[in-house]
């Protein structure tokens, strides 16, 4: 019985270090998009919870100069922040990539302390027209046959564009190969959009979250073939770190049966130098007021904090002080590898 008590006393008084070891105010900025954005909405939403982790006096300072979720781990490692959100694959290319390989490269200051944050996926729709005139309905097949396709998408340095290049690698081919025999036209949605209707362009290539805007009005006023990339494809994907994900039968008008896809979700990153006990209590903090945030901005409701730790969510490695919460509280987690 000593013994049993002894214990309980040992995992209390760890529990109280644990949740003390914070006393000093601290102070912290974080960047996000200009105001009126749905990332600003985001990192509003998260601003409040992570306040409710730090002691008495702390603040965190929401400033405007992110670049987005592909260029945030720039910010990081330019010490130009203290907490931003990303994207998990953009972190990890900025993280493993170097500059002259990947623009956002050479960021190994970069760590993450959660992921999983929204629920977007890629999308790549072929128009039915293309579909019967080319008699191909997958990308493989456009690229084994190599049959000329008309392709738009997002601008460089978007998410949606490099989704679509690490899409037609991941089919096993380098973007100039493909380029020998298709043409890539990258302008804003208005032009996507009104492009496929008017039949300038084949396909189109996204990474989305369900209802957007764009893809909703072109599958209303539009016959689109919703295309399947193969399992081999989508192994590639997970490995350049994107995380499975299912597009449902429905998520787009016409739209009749899921879609196996892959998705990047958002992440919080921070310094590898923050303090460890700053980012324990931040990583605690937005696991433990999740439903706080999911009630301010819809696509947070995805969040679980017991997977918030997977490497397909963050992409870059964990803060040690995130790996601390999340073998404390016995959730999974994904050391880089």
């Amino acid at each position: 019985m000593k013994k049993f008590v002894f214990a309980l006393v040992l995992v209390f008084c760890f529990s109280v270090a644990a949740c003390a070891e914070l006393t000093e105010p601290v102070h912290l900025t974080f960047a996000a998009q200009e105001v009126g954005t749905g990332a600003y909405s985001v990192s509003a939403a998260i601003q409040g919870a992570l306040l409710k982790g730090l002691p008495k006096d702390s603040t965190i300072d929401l400033t405007t100069n992110s670049p987005g979720g592909v260029g945030a781990p720039v910010l990081i490692q330019r010490g130009r922040a203290d907490l931003i959100v990303a994207n998990a694959g953009p972190s990890l290319w900025s993280y493993a990539r170097k500059k002259a390989d990947y623009q956002f490269g050479d960021c190994p200051d970069v760590r993450s302390i959660a992921g999983g944050l929204g629920h977007a996926f890629a999308n790549v729709m072929f128009t039915k027209k293309f579909v019967e005139k080319s008699g191909c309905t997958t990308l493989e097949e456009v690229i084994e046959k190599k049959v000329p396709i008309r392709l738009i998408t997002k601008k460089n340095g978007s998410l949606g564009e490099l989704t679509a290049e690490r899409i037609i690698e991941a089919c096993g081919i380098s973007i100039a190969d493909f380029m020998a025999f298709a043409t890539w036209e990258k302008s804003g949605t208005d032009a996507i959009k009104s492009g496929i209707q008017d039949d300038l362009y084949d396909a189109t290539i996204d990474h989305i979250d369900a209802g957007q805007a764009t893809t909703t009005e072109i599958c209303l006023t539009h016959d689109m073939h919703f295309v399947q990339l193969s399992d081999a494809t989508l192994a590639n994907l997970e490995k350049m770190g994107y995380a499975p994900l299912v597009m449902k039968a429905g998520t787009w008008n016409k739209q009749d049966k899921d879609i196996n896809t892959m998705g990047s979700q958002q992440n919080v990153i921070v310094p590898a130098s923050m303090n460890e006990d700053v980012a324990y209590a931040l990583t605690k903090a937005i696991c433990e007021n999740h439903e706080d945030f999911a009630k301010a901005v819809a696509s947070l409701a995805w969040f679980d904090p017991k997977t918030a730790g997977a490497h397909g969510l963050n992409g870059a490695p964990l803060h040690p002080g995130a790996i601390k919460y999340y073998k404390e509280m016995g959730y999974a987690y994904d050391e880089f590898k």
